[in-house]
């Protein structure tokens, strides 16, 4: 790309983010002003909190329950609607406005950064879950009735395969609409062109290999679920927007054409937030409703949610905080404080990329991150990202060891903490996605998984808690990698400042009615 051109995308990025003004008047209505949708988001929360439990005495039918929930469940849909367009634009516009060169050095530090933050969050969950010891083998007969006997479970050999698969797509298209996934079913079943239901219900066709596993008389299947494949996504638009940079001007309209997407979906963000009172307390109202049981439910669990939320709340103000300021040099607090409002949508929904439009418009409009640096990062960590999944992972997988009375040596304790890692990693940002990995982790260690529904219970709070901290671990890589990124990116303003670009250059003609530097044809 042009260097001009890039100083424009730069330029228009810039007045493209509106600038704060306060407000005259007292105080108190300076703070409204300023944070309003803070407030606004934050009344969601308490007000489906609220009338969650004040409903729950009555006993409401599924139906009614159901029509609770109903908004809320329109709210999600609409914030999921723009989450693919918002990663392409996002993607495309912000590797194409750097170098390769650069491009790839910010990839490193923030794959580094989110292996690393990974790793210490799964050490952190097993040195608190060993520490604390939640699980009681006296609870396997209290909540018997919760326990169900699950099938057979993919290995995390079939996890880091299907995460290769949906990294390298064998077709974008699909990719928008399905994901690549490793199930088992009986050799009779598949030879018979049948499925389990529990496997999936694609079409024969869908399948795409398999291999015998004599031992069990089951055959492992590639198949196609469901599900937005934003992880191979991801891969081809930071390499279609690598490329996109470097053949010059003739890309310009292209990516002229992807950050045009990106404003505009972020001003859909901006008016969809206004809804947030009714469609986060509606989720939240729909979700306490809709728990049988909750306070036997939260007795029973009691330890082990308190080690969850210990464990998170620890990393969120402490251990974060002071990775920021080591490499920062700034007030923590101020960044922590700033980031409340995408927080709690992320909280509401259970979502880091659900909450990912409201994420972008704070890191750029309040925070100030470098757009370049967040439309990189933010979308690659809303996928791979997991430091809350890795804490759960870590700590329910001993949990229920602990429950089955098993006495894990050093060895299970490791293979706990590397297969929570990398099961994290290869996690989808869906609700309740931890879960699943959660048998990865269980077959490793040779741990019981019958008891895994116990945690279904309770996953509609704990999946909430554990979405902070997979939230808070993107953004905090975005300032992290745009300090250590600061002297590239001055160098790279610095080559473009001496041609800055005019907007009426792209419709000034030559003689013979062309513009100069572009291939045109006659019609």
């Amino acid at each position: 790309m042009a260097q001009s051109e890039q100083q424009f995308l730069r330029n228009e990025s810039k007045r493209n983010t509106p600038t704060a003004v306060k407000p005259p008047g007292p105080a108190w209505r300076r703070f409204v002003a300023e944070n309003k949708l803070i407030l606004v988001t934050l009344s969601g929360v308490i007000l489906g909190v609220v009338l969650g439990f004040a409903l729950r005495p009555l006993e409401l039918s599924a139906d009614t329950v159901m029509l609770i929930a109903y908004p809320g469940e329109l709210f999600m849909r609409v914030l999921k609607l723009m989450i693919l367009p918002l990663v392409i634009a996002s993607l495309i516009s912000g590797s194409s406005s750097l170098n390769a060169k650069l491009n790839g050095k910010i990839a490193l530090r923030t794959f580094v950064y989110f292996a690393l933050t990974s790793l210490l969050n799964a050490v952190l969950g097993t040195f608190l879950v060993l520490l604390i010891h939640p699980g009681d083998p006296q609870m396997n007969e209290s909540m018997a009735e919760y326990s169900t006997v699950g099938g057979r479970t993919v290995t995390l050999m079939d996890s880091i395969l299907d995460l290769g698969r949906n990294i390298f797509p064998d077709n974008i298209f699909q990719a928008a609409l399905q994901q690549a996934h490793t199930v088992y079913v009986p050799k009779e079943s598949a030879n018979n062109g049948s499925l389990l239901p529990v496997a999936n219900t694609n079409p024969p066709a869908a399948r795409s290999s398999f291999s015998w596993d004599d031992e069990d008389e089951l055959i492992r299947i590639v198949e196609y679920r469901p599900g937005t494949n934003t992880l191979g996504i991801v891969f081809f638009c930071l390499v279609f927007g690598t490329l996109l940079g470097t053949i010059g001007s003739k890309g310009y309209v292209v990516i002229q054409f992807f950050s045009a997407i990106f404003d505009v979906i972020m001003k859909m963000v901006t008016g969809v937030m206004w809804l947030t009172p009714i469609g986060i307390g509606s989720v939240i109202a729909g979700k306490i409703l809709a728990v049988a049981d909750i306070s036997l439910v939260m007795t029973q669990l009691a330890w082990f949610i308190f080690t969850v939320l210990f464990g998170v709340l620890l990393y969120q103000w402490i251990i974060v905080q002071v990775i920021y300021f080591l490499f920062l040099r700034k007030n923590p607090l101020k960044f922590y404080l700033a980031l409340i409002q995408p927080m709690l949508t992320a909280f509401a929904t259970a979502s880091t990329a659900a909450a990912l439009p409201v994420t972008f418009r704070t890191m750029n409009e309040k925070v100030k991150v470098d757009t370049r640096i967040t439309r990189f990062v933010l979308p690659i960590g809303a996928n791979i990202n997991m430091d809350g999944t890795a804490l759960f992972i870590s700590i329910a997988s001993i949990f229920i060891a602990q429950m089955s009375g098993m006495q894990l040596n050093f060895g299970q304790i490791l293979t706990v903490v590397l297969t929570s890692t990398a099961a994290s990693m290869s996690s989808a940002s869906i609700p309740s996605a931890a879960l699943v990995l959660l048998l990865v982790v269980l077959t490793a260690i040779d741990a019981p998984m019958h008891n895994v529904t116990l945690l279904f219970a309770v996953d509609w709070f704990v999946d909430r808690i554990r979405t902070t901290n997979n939230f808070l671990g993107d953004c905090y890589c975005a300032a992290i990698v745009e300090h250590l990124s600061r002297e590239e990116l001055k160098q790279t303003d610095a080559s473009d400042q001496p041609q800055s670009y005019r907007e009426d250059d792209e419709l000034t003609l030559d003689g013979e009615g062309k513009i100069p530097g572009r291939s045109t044809m006659d019609v």
